[in-house]
């Protein structure tokens, strides 16, 4: 370690340096910067940090865009909180997802009704690889592999000829889902203060006297559970619903619906610790759900949006999932 005997000797140091460069100093002594203070430190380090996928998703584009939506909705309504929430919610369920829900009952009904063509395809084909493995000599595996290969082309045929690909089906989650989150964050934002104001008072000001009944505040939990259990027992009937008129599901449709079962019953807590503002526009969102659910299978309506007729379809649809619910649930064997 090197020891200071004076002030000078720091003075003459950078002259020596700069000397043996061939430099003249431009300065006779220099002067260290003072250190920051812890605070300012700390403030600094927090700055630098990045921010977390939680803020980074709450100031988001389309976060903003749905605080846009709900604060537009309840300016050209005038109705509270609770009732701009909720007519929002009516609103985007009926405009975006009514129509996506229709049409994945479009795609999956000429895809049930391809499944007799499907199963004779399935059937020469199994033939075919059968008399080609008895005459080239095929192995059990060779055979396997070549009819599932050809059973993948014409069955992709049958798909791009009707225009119907499963895949297409699907337009309907990856649609209301990011939506759900959205409008979810865009009212928590609401709920927390972290959006900005309208006339001097803020958002979290209005949701504050802004519900109903027994949650007058929408940035307070219900305490009552009645929202969060509600919430519950909607999505799990609309598990119900589609499990009752799934017969014979497979092992994975099984999986999936105990999963979901699981979630709707998990949500319920959730939504205890989260603003009422929240669970308000989630029960909002599970009952249009539940209703568009029914409405599409009445016979009428799937005739009204060109949905072709299958051989599973009833017509008498909600007599036969009473009779389905009460057989399961309410009658003692």
């Amino acid at each position: 370690m090197l020891c200071c005997p004076g002030a000078g000797w720091f003075r003459t140091l950078p002259a020596l340096r700069l000397r043996a460069r061939g430099l003249q100093p431009g300065w006779s002594s220099p002067r260290l910067p003072a250190p920051l203070p812890v605070w300012a430190a700390a403030s600094v380090s927090a700055a630098a940090a990045p921010a977390g996928w939680y803020e980074a998703l709450a100031a988001s584009a389309p976060v903003r865009a749905a605080e846009e939506v709900l604060l537009g909705s309840q300016a050209a309504t005038g109705l509270p909180w609770w009732g701009s929430i909720l007519l929002s919610t009516v609103a985007l369920r009926g405009a975006v997802t009514l129509p996506l829900a229709a049409y994945q009952h479009y795609i999956l009904a000429k895809v049930e009704n391809l499944q007799p063509e499907i199963k004779d395809i399935a059937k020469r084909l199994n033939q075919e690889v059968a008399v080609c493995a008895h005459r080239f000599g095929w192995s059990k595996r060779l055979a396997r592999l070549t009819y599932l290969k050809n059973m993948r082309r014409l069955v992709s045929e049958l798909y791009v000829r009707d225009n119907c690909h499963p895949f297409k089906a699907t337009v309907l989650v990856w649609v209301q889902l990011p939506m759900w989150i959205f409008i979810s964050v865009a009212l928590r934002n609401f709920s927390t203060g972290a959006a900005h104001s309208e006339a001097g008072v803020s958002i979290q000001e209005q949701l504050a006297a802004g519900g109903a009944l027994w949650f007058p505040d929408l940035t307070a939990v219900d305490s009552t559970w009645i929202l969060p259990v509600s919430v519950g027992v909607v999505n799990l009937l609309i598990v119900e619903i589609f499990a009752l008129q799934k017969l014979g599901m497979s092992r994975f449709q099984m999986y999936v619906t105990h999963f979901v079962r699981a979630v709707s019953v998990l949500m319920i807590p959730i939504a205890a610790t989260v603003p009422s503002s929240l669970v308000l526009y989630w029960l909002c969102s599970s009952f249009m759900g539940l209703s568009q659910n029914l409405l599409l299978r009445s016979p009428g309506f799937r005739q009204l949006c060109r949905i072709p007729p299958t051989k599973s379809d009833s017509e008498t649809p909600y007599k036969d999932l009473s009779a389905a619910f009460y057989a399961k649930f309410l009658s003692r064997k």
